[in-house]
């Protein structure tokens, strides 16, 4: 098979030991005919650079890479080529990591103890602009989405805690009672996890939800 007909991989990892071991999966197993890695970033920037400089069929990146989020490069990538296929890569089984990792933009993930069939299966899948969650985690994955999904007026509610507003301030912008503001500040706190307003307002700027 040329080089032309290879599915493209490039690999975002602080470490090279596990850069190096995805490049043996990947290319030296005698059974993998159909992809290369066309190359390798060590930090969230590298990997920004490397994907417009090459514009690789897959970029596999941790997810926890150091510089720039693995999140913030995916939503970074995406905005600049739409068609993007990214699948996320980390240790933890953080599934509010990997469902943020997802709401960025990647069209996948694995868990870096899978076995070598199941990361060429994902890499196939997601180079061909499908999904890939492993089947044991999809349910988990899909319960997360759902509790931490803030609808719009959540959102409306929040950036206006994020700007010090109180909750009569903010019954009076949006045009509803202090007791439906308590009633959303409840709910943000709860998918949020966190228990005050201050804390659910630095996790929103942290992760980019609102701006403030």
């Amino acid at each position: 098979m040329s080089n032309s007909n290879l599915i493209r991989i490039v690999i975002a990892d602080e470490f090279p030991v596990i850069r190096q071991g995805l490049k043996a999966i990947i290319e030296r197993k005698l059974d993998i005919t159909d992809m290369i890695v066309v190359g390798e970033a060590s930090n969230g920037h590298e990997a920004i650079e490397l994907f417009s400089q090459l514009l690789p069929d897959i970029l596999l990146i941790d997810l926890r890479i150091p510089k720039v989020s693995g999140a913030t490069v995916v939503k970074s990538i995406r905005a600049q080529f739409n068609n993007a296929n990214i699948l996320v890569w980390t240790t933890y089984d953080n599934q509010e990591d990997i469902y943020y990792g997802i709401k960025a933009g990647a069209k996948g993930y694995l868990l870096k103890n899978a076995e070598s069939h199941d990361i060429i299966k994902a890499i196939r899948t997601v180079a061909n602009a499908k999904i890939y969650i492993p089947g044991a985690n999809e349910a988990k994955l899909k319960r997360t989405i759902n509790n931490l999904e803030l609808s719009v007026r959540e959102l409306e509610v929040l950036s206006l805690i994020a700007n010090g507003k109180s909750n009569q301030q903010i019954s009076a912008v949006l045009f509803i009672t202090e007791g439906t503001v308590k009633f959303h500040v409840n709910k943000i706190l709860s998918k949020l996890e966190v228990k005050d307003r201050s804390q659910a307002a630095l996790l929103a700027w942290k992760r980019g939800m609102i701006n403030v």
